[in-house]
């Protein structure tokens, strides 16, 4: 084994199946790191801040066993999903399992979630809620958003023109400085925390480690997980490595590697919003994870306080709209690379985004965050499913292949039906009829109806798969 001159890639000798010889290289251990960090940029946005401290917030003195339940859904999914992409060498390839057809609508449906319908505009709302907002005097509250999203969204486009190269920034200072902030925050959290914490409130007043698996689905990482692989498998080939199969093992590590310091961001975090939740309460009606935050620092420091994690906000929401933005980009450049005849380039389509988002960021973070909960909710069990079943290719769903059809089938029925119910209530309206069928399944009270035609699935698949191949 012998590295390279820069120490980034170690190179070994291997072998083709038919007999010749090819140079196997994989990253060093610091390229690992800059990837891993890179990723974790990517990932670490405004619902990964706000979410896990109105979580602890909330918990109260439950606080560990509800946070053991976000960072299953929230970190725990995620990683199994770029752990099944990279073994099924893409998402397209693990959804064609389905159909083609399915592959193109469900994949659409996710990259405009995480994208400029939701995810994209949520980091401009959020910084700007944490960072300017406080601080805008009497200037109208609509202008000042306007021109400040309209700044954020210029810079995270040109940020985003070279995603091959986002670990030269993302992942050698933005990621390492977001971590240091944090940490910042959480040692005075510790040093001047000397009281008990507060009873569990609102949705945690039972049930938490259910309630903090849901809670976790608003981060939207399982989704962004199943597409971020395209930019950092990307940033791997730009290290100098070639081989395809190589390729998605960085990108394996790097999924893991972000885990782990994932991981230990939220147990952090849903402590800092336990130690607030004892100061100040919160009220889980009106109040957000950005509330939580703002009470605290202001007690802690003051003035400076809301300064200060208000600069969070905007490094976070930064990293992961620059993200975001280059894995839409690069999506339908490869998916539509000609519209109405014209070859549409990566620039054209980052820069689409980049408008459309901002246009929506303007909406307000509350009305973005109720629409987002329920399509969430509908695509997160599909995306579940999928992971689960391409984790288990090798020892079961190879053996019977329609068990990807008729699981996806029933699930993405029942998710659909539920999140028409749920839009129809943020929007003021109900559908008695549809919430009465939903509530006969299992669990739906638990927001887990799903579970029921999955297995039903299952066992259809299952068999149809026999039949076919008698």
């Amino acid at each position: 084994m012998t590295a390279t001159t820069n120490g980034a890639i170690e190179k070994a000798t291997g072998h083709h199946a038919d007999g010749g010889r090819r140079d196997m290289r994989r990253l060093g251990l610091k390229a690992r790191l800059l990837m891993t960090f890179t990723f974790f940029s990517m990932f670490f946005g405004a619902g990964n801040l706000i979410f896990p401290p109105f979580v602890g917030a909330q918990a109260g003195s439950r606080t560990p066993v509800a946070a053991a339940g976000f960072i299953v859904s929230a970190v725990g999914l995620p990683i199994l999903g770029v752990v099944a992409v990279s073994l099924a060498g893409g998402f397209e390839r693990l959804a064609d399992r389905v159909s083609p057809r399915f592959s193109l609508v469900l994949g659409m449906a996710i990259i405009l979630t995480i994208g400029p319908c939701f995810a994209i505009p949520r980091t401009a709302t959020t910084s700007f809620e944490m960072a300017v907002a406080p601080f805008a005097g009497g200037a109208p509250g609509w202008l000042v958003q306007l021109v400040y999203s309209f700044v954020f969204f210029a810079v995270a486009f040109l940020l985003a023109q070279h995603p091959e190269r986002l670990s030269k920034t993302l992942g050698r200072f933005m990621g390492p400085l977001l971590l240091i902030l944090i940490a910042v925050l959480f040692v005075a959290c510790v040093v001047r925390h000397t009281g008990g914490f507060a009873a569990p409130m609102g949705d945690y007043t039972k049930g938490q480690v259910s309630r903090g698996f849901l809670d976790g689905y608003q981060t939207m990482d399982l989704l962004a997980a199943l597409y971020f692989g395209i930019v950092i498998s990307a940033n791997v080939r730009s290290q100098g490595i070639g081989d395809e199969s190589q390729v998605r093992r960085e990108t394996a590590f790097a999924g893991v590697g972000t885990g782990v310091l994932l991981i230990m961001i939220y147990g952090v975090l849903a402590y800092v919003g336990a130690v607030s939740g004892s100061v100040a309460a919160v009220d889980p009606a009106h109040d957000t994870g950005a509330t939580v935050l703002t009470n605290l620092t202001a007690s802690l420091f003051g003035p400076f306080g809301t300064a200060f994690v208000g600069l969070v906000f905007v490094i976070a929401c930064l990293n992961v709209c620059t993200g975001l933005i280059s894995t839409c980009g690069t999506y339908f450049q490869n998916r539509f690379p000609v519209v109405a005849g014209r070859r549409v380039r990566y620039r054209t389509w980052s820069a689409v985004f980049a408008v459309f988002s901002f246009v929506v960021s303007n909406a307000g973070l509350s009305m973005i965050i109720k629409v987002s909960v329920p399509v969430l909710s509908a695509l997160y069990p599909m995306a579940i499913v999928l992971v689960a079943l391409t984790l288990s290719h090798h020892v079961f769903a190879s053996r019977f292949p329609r068990v990807y059809f008729w699981t996806v089938l029933l699930v993405g029925v029942v998710a659909a039906l539920g999140c028409v119910s749920s839009l129809a209530a943020v929007f003021g309206g109900s559908l008695p009829w549809l919430d009465a069928a939903l509530g006969l399944l299992p669990l739906y009270d638990a927001q887990l109806g799903w579970l029921t035609p999955a297995a039903t699935g299952v066992v259809i698949g299952m068999a149809d798969s026999v039949v076919r191949r008698r």
